[in-house]
């Protein structure tokens, strides 16, 4: 009886662990996934100026260059284009993506379909630049919001487990 009790109480500890270390992880990867958006516009940029590929070959471009999250937004986007416009299938990918950002975030982005596809390029270069201004303004929250409370949710959960071990004791 001892020993379940004791494995039990070792089950409560780490999964209270791990759910500190989750929240926590949230935070970590909302900054990753906005400075990876962020490089991307980068590369989207570099290539509308210069190669003047069309929309979709570059979305896949860079559908390859990223991991899952951001990686899965151009494929989606890239493969919506087949039927839709560019402004329509960006909105339809940023609704279906995967990611640590938060709605603020997603707003941000799903505002850039406005103009995706529909001015000349210099209408484009100068809509990424704004996007790119907002996403930096939001890596900066992200930042300050993960340096608050990345810290807070591995200790809360630490403290948890350990509290209703001792309580269970």
């Amino acid at each position: 009886m001892i020993i379940i009790k004791l494995i039990l109480l070792i089950a409560i500890l780490g999964i209270s662990i791990f759910l500190g270390l989750a929240f926590a992880n949230k935070y970590k990867g909302r900054v990753i996934d906005l400075k990876n958006i962020r490089n991307s516009l980068n590369i989207l940029e570099t290539k509308i100026k210069y190669t003047y590929d069309p929309l979709p070959r570059i979305f896949e471009t860079l559908s390859n260059s990223f991991g899952n999250g951001i990686g899965e937004i151009f494929k989606t986007a890239k493969d919506e284009m087949k039927n839709l416009s560019a402004g329509e299938a960006w909105k339809i990918a940023i609704d279906n993506s995967n990611t640590n950002m938060n709605a603020e975030d997603l707003s941000i982005l799903k505002n850039f379909d406005k103009l995706l596809g529909k001015t000349n390029v210099e209408g484009q270069l100068s809509e990424i630049e704004l996007l790119k201004r907002y996403i930096d303004t939001q890596i900066k929250k992200a930042e300050e919001a993960q340096k608050k409370n990345e810290k807070l949710y591995k200790d809360l959960g630490i403290i948890v487990g350990l509290t209703i071990v001792i309580i269970l004791i």
